[in-house]
């Protein structure tokens, strides 16, 4: 027996020991991430100071020395927030000047948007092809719910305000750009001239003029070139502008996806005999899409967040119903309550987003399997 194999029998003798306590546990993640090397631990405990610094202060401002009840601000006396225009104002930040007795129809339509999104965003969730025929489908019910028909009370768009018409705005947006960001990223890879022409034309026409100037010409100047007897609803003018402003960003995003895949995935296809569009949908688009989840998932993120640019052609959003609330002498100087309050909304939405595209990337990440 040779002295290697007398040791790895020796060893196999010996009972299994669990790993150092100081190397599993909370302990463990404790050291291995917040003081792995002398620059790690220097780091931490300037960020502990910090926090210390700032956590306790913005609690005690927010909650603990706030003042919940009151009818205008000089009811607040404490040092802390006032918080006592909630009460009165909810409603107005929530849906904007949404007819008291019709926004139960909000509510469902936001109720919905539940069981319309979980058969897109997982995977073997029950009755899950059926629910994706419902996904669909949503729209053309939200816009029922929200707009009127059907034997529903007709409310016009220019009720539409608060927070319901951010998400109004971005869900469309949303939903329209990436189907239309595919395609102006096929059309710009097309072999085709006049395709990839006006692809091209298209992407940074939009791409290169702010967002704002695309705004004011949807509101001011297109009502000026239309017949005297057409008109285009405010809110449909900013859907489209938005969701054409996103598709540009959406295209070039999706673009840099296609142009990570390796050209062996393009000729493996065309040597199974697949068309153009079969091997698009079924090979390419896949991987690009995987690839481009980060950039898709920030375009939606800027998007949500550039709804607020309806503040400029007087449409009441939630910040705009904000700073309403701030100029009424009832309840002036209290912006920094109100800004946080539609600060916390988008941060939701947001974090959520981000948080939905972590979890797709770890799902989608096949190489470290």
């Amino acid at each position: 027996m040779t002295d290697q194999s007398f040791f790895r029998s020796q060893a196999d003798l010996l009972p299994e020991r669990s790993p150092p306590p100081a190397t599993t546990g909370v302990l463990g993640w404790v050291r291995g991430n917040l003081f792995s090397s002398w620059l790690n631990s220097i780091l931490t405990l300037i960020g502990l100071y910090l926090l210390w610094i700032i956590i306790p202060p913005a609690l005690d401002w927010a909650f603990f020395s706030a003042d919940i009840a009151g009818d205008d601000r000089f009811a607040c006396t404490s040092e802390g927030a006032c918080w006592a225009w909630l009460d009165q104002r909810y409603n107005q930040f929530l849906y904007g000047f949404y007819p008291a007795d019709q926004r139960w129809r909000v509510n469902i339509a936001l109720l919905l948007l539940i069981p319309a999104l979980i058969p897109l965003l997982f995977d073997k969730v029950p009755g899950a092809k059926i629910g994706r025929w419902f996904s669909l489908a949503y729209p053309f019910v939200a816009t029922i719910l929200l707009v009127g028909g059907f034997g529903f009370e007709s409310v016009p768009t220019n009720k539409f305000g608060g927070f319901m018409l951010n998400i109004t705005v971005g869900l469309a947006g949303i939903i329209l750009s990436l189907p239309i960001g595919i395609v102006l990223a096929l059309g710009r890879r097309s072999n085709m001239p006049v395709v990839r022409i006006l692809s091209v034309a298209f992407i940074e026409i939009f791409r290169g003029v702010p967002l704002i100037t695309l705004l004011f010409t949807a509101a001011i100047l297109l009502p000026i070139f239309m017949p005297p007897n057409v008109s285009f609803d405010l809110v449909v003018r900013v859907i489209v502008v938005v969701t054409a402003f996103s598709s540009a960003y959406m295209a070039e995003v999706i673009r840099g996806g296609l142009q990570a895949i390796p050209r062996g995935q393009y000729e493996a296809a065309q040597a199974l005999g697949l068309g153009y569009w079969r091997m698009m949908a079924l090979i390419i688009l896949p991987q690009a899409l995987k690839i481009s989840i980060p950039g898709i998932v920030n375009t939606f993120i800027g998007l949500f967040k550039d709804t607020t640019l309806v503040i400029v052609i007087g449409l009441f959003d939630i910040l705009n119903i904000g700073k309403s609330m701030v100029s009424n002498p009832d309840w002036l100087g209290l912006s920094a309550e109100a800004y946080v309050f539609v600060a916390l909304f988008f941060f939701v939405v947001c974090f959520s987003m981000s948080r939905y595209s972590s979890l797709l990337e770890k799902r989608l990440d096949t190489e470290n399997r």
